[in-house]
C-alpha cells in the first residue's frame, strides 16, 4: 500500500524549503488554450445558465450536469476563461471514472484453505481469553474503549438495519471476517482502475477486471478492508471482533488501487449515501491532489486556484447533502504530525500526476479536506498508553475526538513492535500481491497474522495511522444508532447531530500533557492547547463504546 496523506502509517514531512511558482507580482499569469479536457465547473446557487454560458463562450461542450451539487460536466481546453465567469465558484479536473459497478465478478483468487497450507500464525481457540474471538487478545485497541464482552458488546453489538458506509479503497466482500456483515446489493464502485498517469507513469498498474472496472466487493490495496473490519468484523468465533459486530458494512469505493481519492468519485459516494439511507460513513482519506486546498494563494497557477476552490466545494456540497439526508459524517484528521491550525508549508502537493510535487507556503486560510470541512468529526490517533500518537495531525479547532490508531514509537507500553499497532482483517490477495505472504499462504512479516478456523484460513495485518482510528468513532456511532435510532430510509435513521452530541458526551476527558509541549524525539516538538473538555490532541475525549450506549 502506497504510504501518503491520510492512509495507514503515512508520515508527511513539511520541509522548509523555498516557494516557487508565482510571478513577480504575486499573482499567476493566465495560461494559454491547451488540449481539452473534461472538467467539473461549480456554478453558484442559481446561476447554471450563465455557467453555461461561460463553458460556450470558452468553446467548450457540456457533457452533463449534477443540479444536487452545482455542477457542469464540460470538456474544454480554456478552463481559466471559464472560470473568469462570476458565476464560476471552482473549475477541478475531472480525473478518469467509469460506471458505476456493482458485486459481481469473483476475484480470480483467495484465501488458502487450511488444509493447503501451514500451521495458522493466529490463536485457534473458538474464542479469545476474554471471551471475544481468537484474536481478540491482541486487539488493545478496543479494551481501550470498552467494546469488550463485558463492556458495549453485552448491551449492544449494532442493528444489521444500520448501514456502515466505507468510503476507501474497497471491501473484500469475501473475506470471512468481513462476509457475513457485508451488504453486496447496496454495495457500489464509483472508480476505473488507471494502469498510468497522465505522464506515462505506473498508476494502479493492469487492470484485473474487464473495462479495469473492479467488483464492489475487492480490494487490492487493503485499507479499505481493515478499515470495515474495526468498524463491524463480526463475533463469529473467528478472527478479530470490531466495534459494533452486528451492523451492515457497505463498500462505498472511491479511492483507486494506489490509494488516491479524487473529487467525482467521492462526491458520488456521498451522494450516493446520502440517497440509499446510509447512517454514517468512514473517510479515511483526503482528496487529491492536494494535502491542503488554498483559494488564492499566490504561488499556484490560476488553474490550480480554481482546481483547488472546485475541491472546497464541491466536498461542501456533497457533505451537505448527504448529512442532510442522515448521514453521520466521520474522517480521519491526518498523519503529517501537523498542527492544521498553524500550516506553514505544503511539500505533498500536487500529487497527481506522479512528481510534481513541490513546497509552497501555506497557512490557516487553506484547508485539508474532508477534515477542516463543516459537519465532519475529525479524529486524532493515540497509542496503546493513551499518548496522542506522533503522527497524527492536530488543532484546538480541527481536533473533534480521539481513538486508538497504534503507534510504534509509544513507549509507556509494555507491548512490542506491530503489537503497539491495530489489527485487522486484510485481503489475501492484497497481502500476496505485496509480499507479505508466500505462495503456501505463511505471512512473511511479522505484522501478517493467520488465522485458521473451519478448514479455511483469514489474515489479519497490523497497520497504524489515523485511518486506523476514525473507524472506531465510526463503530460507536453506528452503536449509538443502532440503540437510539427511530425507524427511516435504509433501516433506522437518526439526526447526526444528535450522534455527534452522544459522541462527545460520553468520550473519556482526557487534559493535554504536562508540560503541554510534547516532546517525540529529537528535535520534534508539538504543542496541546486547551482543557481537558476539549483540547487540540484529544478534542473532547477519547471515544468510548460502552459509556455511549450505557
Amino acid at each position: 500500500m502506497k504510504a501518503r496523506g491520510r492512509l495507514a502509517g503515512a508520515l508527511v514531512s513539511l520541509a522548509l524549503l523555498g516557494a516557487v511558482g508565482a510571478t513577480a507580482a504575486g499573482t499567476p499569469s493566465p495560461a494559454p488554450a491547451g488540449p481539452a479536457g473534461v472538467y467539473l465547473v461549480f456554478y453558484a446557487d442559481g446561476d447554471r445558465a450563465v455557467a453555461l454560458k461561460a463553458v460556450a463562450d470558452a468553446g467548450g461542450t457540456v457533457d452533463g450536469r449534477d443540479d444536487r451539487l452545482g455542477y457542469l460536466i464540460a470538456r474544454t481546453g480554456s478552463p481559466e476563461r471559464i472560470g473568469a465567469s462570476p458565476a464560476v465558484v471552482g473549475v477541478t479536473p475531472d480525473r478518469r471514472i467509469g460506471a458505476v459497478a456493482r458485486a459481481g465478478e469473483r476475484p480470480a483468487s483467495s484465501s488458502p484453505s487450511a488444509s493447503s497450507s501451514p500451521s495458522s500464525s493466529g490463536s485457534r481457540s473458538g474464542s479469545g481469553a476474554s471471551g471475544g474471538d481468537p484474536l481478540s487478545g491482541r486487539q488493545w485497541d478496543m479494551a481501550m474503549i470498552g467494546a469488550t464482552p463485558t463492556g458495549s458488546y453485552a448491551k449492544v453489538r449494532g442493528s444489521h438495519k444500520v448501514l456502515v458506509g466505507i468510503i476507501d479503497t474497497g471491501v473484500d466482500g469475501d473475506h470471512p471476517d468481513i462476509a457475513p456483515n457485508f451488504n453486496r446489493a447496496l454495495s457500489r464502485n464509483f472508480v476505473t482502475d488507471q494502469p498510468k498517469d497522465s505522464n506515462g507513469k505506473k498508476f494502479d498498474g493492469a487492470c484485473e477486471y474487464k473495462s479495469c472496472k473492479d467488483p464492489a466487493d475487492v480490494d487490492d490495496d487493503g485499507h479499505g478492508t481493515h478499515v470495515a473490519s474495526t468498524i463491524g468484523s463480526p463475533l463469529n468465533g473467528i478472527g478479530v471482533a470490531g466495534v459494533a459486530p452486528g451492523v451492515s458494512l457497505v463498500n462505498l469505493r472511491a479511492g483507486t488501487d494506489s490509494g488516491y481519492f479524487f473529487l467525482k468519485p467521492t462526491m458520488d459516494a456521498l451522494t450516493y449515501a446520502g440517497d440509499v439511507g446510509i447512517d454514517v460513513v468512514n473517510m479515511s482519506f483526503y482528496v487529491d491532489p492536494w494535502t491542503f486546498n488554498c483559494t488564492a494563494n499566490p504561488q499556484d497557477t490560476r488553474a490550480q486556484q480554481l482546481e483547488q476552490r472546485g475541491i472546497i466545494t464541491g466536498m461542501r456540497r456533497a457533505l451537505d447533502y448527504a448529512r442532510k439526508r442522515g448521514v453521520t459524517l466521520i474522517t480521519a484528521i491526518g498523519n503529517s504530525g501537523t498542527d492544521l491550525g498553524r500550516p506553514a508549508r505544503d511539500t505533498a502537493s500536487p500529487d497527481y500526476p506522479l512528481g510534481a510535487e513541490r513546497d509552497r507556503k501555506v497557512d490557516n486560510s487553506c484547508v485539508n479536506v474532508p477534515a477542516e470541512l463543516d459537519g465532519v468529526i475529525s479524529v486524532s490517533a493515540v497509542g496503546p498508553s493513551g499518548r496522542k500518537a506522533v503522527y497524527s495531525d492536530y488543532g484546538i479547532e480541527q481536533t473533534d475526538i480521539a481513538a486508538p490508531g497504534g503507534d510504534m514509537f509509544d513507549g509507556g507500553t509494555p507491548l512490542k513492535g506491530a503489537r503497539r499497532e491495530i489489527l485487522a482483517a486484510a485481503p489475501y490477495r492484497a497481502l500476496r500481491a505485496g509480499g507479505l505472504v508466500d505462495a503456501h499462504g505463511k505471512p512473511d512479516d511479522s505484522a501478517v497474522v493467520r488465522e485458521c478456523h473451519g478448514g479455511r484460513c483469514a489474515y489479519y495485518q497490523y497497520l497504524e495511522g489515523t485511518s486506523m482510528a476514525a473507524p472506531h468513532v465510526t463503530g460507536v456511532a453506528a452503536l449509538i444508532i443502532s440503540r437510539y435510532g427511530r425507524p427511516g430510509k435504509g433501516g433506522l435513521y437518526m439526526d447526526p447531530a444528535k450522534v455527534e452530541k452522544l459522541l462527545y458526551a460520553s468520550a473519556v476527558e482526557k487534559s493535554c500533557p504536562s508540560p503541554r509541549a510534547a516532546k517525540y524525539g529529537a528535535g520534534e516538538t508539538q504543542l496541546c492547547e486547551g482543557g481537558k473538555a476539549k483540547n487540540g490532541f484529544y478534542g473532547h475525549g477519547i471515544v468510548n463504546a460502552f459509556r455511549a450506549v450505557g
